[in-house]
């Protein structure tokens, strides 16, 4: 591993994270474990870390990843949406980095807008609020008014956050190559390329006009589902570093108490929300990836809307196909077509063992499906099956992993909107639906065109094709190759075949000579039979019984070597 000078506070940093955190309850859940004594780490500013590694409290590893920047904050938030990998009391605690992290000063707000739109926030917008709204990771909210009244929220990045970035993920890339070069966990899960997946996720976040193109390319494919909102960016308004857009009118969904709860229409909404997603996913191959309570609100009309499309998730045909179909497997507990499905779409490494795979898909499954079918998570599910398949030597692809947590936070949003919601069934009663919808999608007119030229050539080339054919067969030139993948297996079993055949045609042969004889005297006799008759018996015999054996052992023989 070679490492850098330049890079040696951060490696510190670090391992520092690592010895308290990985001495806590977070790890294994040993909080009763005495510690060895080791003063408190400094964190990165400077200061000590909030606590000892024995005394690690859920609030402090939220404290200690915003100290070290935002990449770990990034990192913190991905985390918070993942209850497969996290103790409850950490998520809680790490759900505080989706919108409560330190802002930075105004003054760095009015520089970066005056350098990304070319106009001052005074001639830009009729009102500007010092105070953010929201302050996350990558970025702070602040509401406004442009210059004709409407308002909008303008969303303005951190200032100096591409380096810095680009400097952690050097390091990290550096920690990741080296497990995955000399660690079998490393080799099994790579995280160098998981690494390389989740820089590549925050690069396209970084770019605020890739943004804007995605809040109208979602409210496009949304439009029919009338209880949902997009908000959409202000045309001239938007830039790399800044995006300006409509204000939601509304509150999280984590923030509506009770009663308001009561009040509120949740069946339906969590049912048009669940479908939204499933077309996303499933037809429209563009989806919102990142739908954590913070990032969805209801709004004052009772609507939802959806927020923060930064990170967006992409899936082509074939993949549609295989994540329907798993998701339909997993919603009605079926394990064996899970795990089959998972197998076909996953790459194997070396020392994949199906079987055992198929068994602990199958078992997980079961599981879930004897708890009730609606207590069967289909984000949990997905989840487990690539926390199984990287046990197995398996690697599922990452748009089966983004579209479990996606759809594990839809869960949770939904059972907030209506505890009775039942998403499994969600999926069954819609998937008719958006079957006949991935059909009207792919019957498009350059799709027709595209078959109609197909058939065309394939008409215009037939009789050519046949006569060419009726001439080699008329000729005897016709030549029938035959590729056999097992072919020694093969060969072995047809000499057996042939030798146990001529053994059994000369056994028969003796003893049918034998019994002709019998009738021919003889001087030589044994047991009053003519001897040589009883010696073609006994030969026989011998030859049949040596003959049963023998194919036992050799049969026994074959299966142990064809099994191994």
């Amino acid at each position: 591993m070679k490492l850098s000078a330049a890079h040696f506070n951060r490696y510190r940093q670090i391992a520092l994270m690592l010895w308290k955190y990985g001495r806590s309850d977070l790890a294994q859940q040993m909080s009763t474990e005495e510690g060895f004594g080791v003063d408190k780490p400094p964190s990165a500013d400077g200061q000590p870390l909030t606590v000892g590694a024995s005394q690690a409290l859920p609030e402090h590893l939220a404290d200690d990843l915003e100290a070290m920047g935002p990449t770990y904050v990034k990192l913190g938030q991905v985390l918070a949406g993942r209850p497969d990998l996290m103790p409850a009391p950490y998520l809680k605690a790490l759900a505080r980095l989706q919108d409560k992290v330190k802002p930075f000063a105004y003054t760095e707000v009015e520089a970066i807008v005056m350098a990304e739109l070319g106009v001052r926030i005074s001639k830009a917008f009729s009102r500007f609020d010092i105070e953010p709204v929201f302050a996350a990771s990558l970025g702070q909210v602040h509401r406004a008014a442009l210059r004709d009244g409407r308002p909008v929220v303008v969303k303005v990045q951190r200032p100096n956050i591409r380096h810095q970035i680009a400097e952690d993920f050097e390091v990290l890339e550096e920690i990741a190559g080296f497990l995955d070069g000399h660690t079998a966990l490393g080799r099994r899960h790579r995280f160098l390329s998981t690494l390389q997946e989740f820089r590549l996720t925050i690069q396209q976040e970084l770019n605020y006009e890739r943004e804007a193109h995605n809040l109208i390319a979602l409210g496009k494919n949304l439009k029919e589902f009338k209880l949902i909102q997009v908000p959409q960016p202000v045309p001239d308004y938007y830039s790399r570093s800044v995006l300006t857009m409509e204000e939601v009118q509304g509150r999280k969904i984590t923030a509506l108490g009770p009663m308001t709860l009561l009040d509120l229409k949740g069946a339906p909404l969590a049912e048009e929300l669940f479908k939204a997603y499933l077309q996303q996913v499933l037809v429209d191959g563009l989806f919102h990836a990142d739908p954590h309570p913070g990032n969805v609100f209801i709004t004052d009309e009772g609507h939802i809307a959806l927020i923060d499309l930064g990170m967006v998730g992409h899936t082509g045909p074939a993949m549609q196909e295989n994540l329907l179909k798993i998701m339909l497997a997993i919603s009605e507990g079926n394990g064996e077509a899970a795990a089959e499905i998972a197998i076909r779409m996953s790459e194997r490494l070396e020392g994949f063992t199906a079987p055992e795979f198929r068994r602990r898909i199958t078992q997980m499954v079961s599981l879930r499906r004897d708890q009730g079918l609606e207590q069967l998570n289909v984000g949990r599910s997905l989840l487990e099956v690539n926390s199984v398949a990287h046990e197995n030597a398996l690697i599922v692809p990452s748009e089966l992993v983004l579209i479990g947590k996606t759809m594990l936070q839809l869960d949770e949003i939904g059972r907030v909107l209506d505890p009775t919601f039942d998403p499994n069934a969600s999926i069954r009663r819609n998937v008719a639906a958006l079957m006949a919808q991935r059909m009207r999608k792919d019957l498009t007119q350059g799709s027709i065109y595209s078959s109609l030229l197909e058939i065309k050539e394939f008409a215009t080339g037939l009789p050519s094709r046949l006569n060419r054919i009726m001439d080699t067969v008329t000729n005897s030139e016709l030549v029938v190759k035959v590729t056999a993948t097992d072919a020694k297996m093969a060969m072995d079993a047809m000499h057996k075949i042939a030798n146990r055949i001529t053994m059994g045609i000369v056994l028969a042969g003796m003893i049918v000579g034998a019994s002709l004889m019998m009738r021919v005297p003889s001087s030589f006799q044994l047991f009053g039979y003519p001897g040589l008759a009883i010696l073609f018996f006994i030969a026989a015999a011998t030859g049949g019984f040596w003959l049963v054996i023998s194919i036992f052992v050799s049969d026994y023989k074959s299966r142990k070597k064809y099994t191994h």
